[in-house]
């Protein structure tokens, strides 16, 4: 055997046929014995490349029936290091500035397993090494380094085993080769900070304490080439959740539970057939839990190409765990984060339409860009409005504008510094999510997108809410801007009542009308939403303690909020496409006027005699 593979390949032949670990470790002891052959260089030289060989050569664990067995990768292990080693190789080409990952998985995946055994297998055999590892309660700090890595090094042969200077209970040092493998527990920020470390991994990171503070804390200790990685469940919508989320250095990686091959369950004789007839009739269930998850079942199998047994494995979760198993069996990255407090939207639909989303958007990706526009006096002149790609813009269009095609634009704007507006246009025949504007900006600057928005789309009638502020519907007037949302009287005595004023209001009459419109819109045609941060936000969208829908502390509903202005506001735009002629006699700038503001009413929008 003249190669690591060459002896990883015997050792599973070998392991494949007998099952014995007294066998298996005759044969790792004849290994050492071969691998430090003086004519065996070659092979020392691989492993100094790539020391992960050693895990599948001569490293053992104890598996989940607590049998002592070979180290050998299972299928998301192996993967996540074809990661590493990639990032690795683009990084020493200077294709990447980083080794940051973020590991979302379900439970016992095994990668606090591997990434253990890895930082040991790099100490082993790297001069200078420095490993660190930071677990999330002492119980989990212990069990890391005395079941997983002290139990590895116990287990090897002798010529495998480095002069050690500490052996306790949180550190390995082996003072020949100066490497050392550190495992401590997140109790505070500066844990850590006065080391020196290329190899950094946090398990279980999403439930620790102040995460981004020692993350920070650890920024001086740690090398610019470190490989650095935060493994965990989630734990609902918090700093991991976040760092997710965010613009960073992180590469996001989850695993999801079926790529575990002993995820899985055999059937009873009769009991597949019994089965599959359930998840194929969930509709007659007569509990709406039953049908949710047969629902799902069947969605995974169709889509994900789930076969029964592990369709069985997940059902059978889901009778143990029943709330909590997306978070700790998820199938998307969205399931992992729970939100606290009950969802208003139906949280099925919202993940399912975003994993088809992001299908799609792999290969035809939505466009994304700005308006400019060029302005005469105080007036924007109409003709000089166009759209510019540009990946960092406000807009993305989902669909282009068809002739004679009437929209309707929703708008929400930032009540303070932290918040966003966005802007909502939908395809009033059809209902259709064509575009959505989102960002920070001066409202009087939003006022001008949306008046480019509105020409964009046919001259699409613009809702804009006007709790916070007046000045975007009195900058639109300005602009000669009149197909504005006029607002109604939702309380009157003699039914819903047209104002003679601009912008939609928000209060505790209609807020709830707008919200529940939305909640039948998702579940009954969520397929005409097509903006993956709209149906992000929604997942966040819960109601409260005292009843209340409104998005969890620190995340945001304004895409949710001018979503459900557009679709109210569908009622006061032509729902059928318009004809040739009709379309032709439209001029380029229809005219109006306005009279002046009731100076007894501050909220008072202009009264117009318009065209529309």
């Amino acid at each position: 055997m003249r190669t690591c593979q060459e002896i990883i390949t015997r050792r599973r032949e070998l392991w494949e046929t007998h099952h014995d670990i007294e066998r298996d470790s005759q044969f790792i002891q004849a290994a050492a014995e071969h691998f430090i052959e003086p004519e065996n260089a070659a092979i020392r030289e691989e492993i100094n490349r790539y020391p992960e060989y050693l895990i599948e050569m001569f490293f053992v664990i104890v598996d989940k029936d607590m049998n002592t067995v070979p180290f050998f990768l299972n299928e998301v292990q192996r993967s996540f290091l074809n990661d590493i080693n990639k990032a690795k190789e683009e990084y020493q080409k200077g294709e990447r500035l980083h080794l940051k990952f973020l590991v979302l998985k379900g439970r016992q995946q095994g990668f606090t397993s591997f990434i253990t055994a890895y930082q040991l297998a790099n100490a082993l055999i790297n001069k200078n090494f420095s490993g660190f590892t930071l677990a999330d309660s002492g119980d989990n700090t212990n069990t890391i380094f005395e079941d997983k890595a002290k139990y590895i090094y116990n287990q090897l042969p002798e010529v495998l085993q480095p002069s050690i200077k500490y052996n306790n209970r949180r550190e390995f040092h082996f003072d020949v080769l100066n490497s050392r493998w550190r495992v401590n527990t997140a109790g505070n920020k500066d844990v850590g900070r006065s080391k020196t470390i290329n190899f950094f991994h946090g398990s279980e990171a999403a439930f620790w304490s102040e995460m981004q503070s020692i993350i920070a804390g650890l920024g001086q200790a740690l090398t610019k080439d470190s490989i650095q990685i935060l493994e965990t469940t989630a734990d609902g919508f918090n700093e991991y959740k976040d760092l997710w989320d965010g613009e960073n250095n992180w590469e996001n990686k989850f695993y999801v539970w079926w790529r575990t091959a002993e995820y899985r369950l055999p059937f009873t004789v009769k009991g597949k057939e019994e089965f599959i007839q359930a998840v194929n009739n969930f509709g007659s269930q007569p509990s709406s839990e039953l049908r949710k998850i047969f629902e799902k079942i069947k969605r995974l199998r169709k889509e994900e190409g789930l076969d029964w047994e592990q369709l069985n494995w997940y059902y059978n979760k889901w009778k143990d765990l029943k709330d909590e198993l997306d978070q700790e069996y998820p199938c998307y990255p969205e399931e992992a984060f729970l939100a606290t407090g009950k969802p208003i939207f139906d949280k099925e639909k919202v993940i399912a339409r975003i994993e088809e989303l992001r299908k799609r958007y792999k290969t035809n990706e939505p466009l994304r860009g700005d308006f400019i526009w060029d302005v005469h006096g105080e007036q924007i002149w109409d003709n000089s409005i166009r759209f510019v790609p540009d990946e960092s813009g406000f807009i993305t269009l989902y669909k282009q504008p068809s002739k004679g095609r009437p929209y309707v634009i929703g708008g929400d704007i930032a009540e303070g510094g932290a918040d966003f507006s966005s802007g909502q246009v939908l395809d009033n025949i059809t209902g259709d999510q064509v575009a959505v504007w989102h960002g920070h900006i001066d409202t009087d600057l939003f006022a001008k997108y949306m008046y480019c928005l509105g020409k964009y789309y046919n001259d699409a009638l613009i809702a804009i809410e006007m709790n916070f502020d007046l000045h975007p519907v009195k900058e639109l007037t300005r602009l000669n801007y009149y197909k504005q949302y006029r607002r109604e009287n939702v309380d009157s005595n003699h039914g819903d009542k047209q104002d003679d004023k601009f912008g939609f209001r928000t209060t505790s009459i209609t807020r709830p009308v707008i919200i529940s419109n939305l909640v039948t819109v998702v579940r009954e045609s969520i397929e005409t939403i097509n903006d993956i941060l709209t149906l992000q936000e929604m997942l966040t969208f819960v109601r409260n303690d005292k009843g209340k829908p409104e998005a969890i502390t620190g995340k945001h509903d304004d895409t949710i909020m001018a979503l459900a202005i557009a679709h109210k506001a569908r009622d006061q735009q032509s729902m059928s496409l318009a004809t040739e002629e009709a379309w032709s006699a439209i001029p380029e700038a229809l005219p109006g006027r306005r009279s002046d503001f009731d100076d007894d009413d501050d909220d008072d929008m202009p009264k117009v005699q318009g065209f529309w």
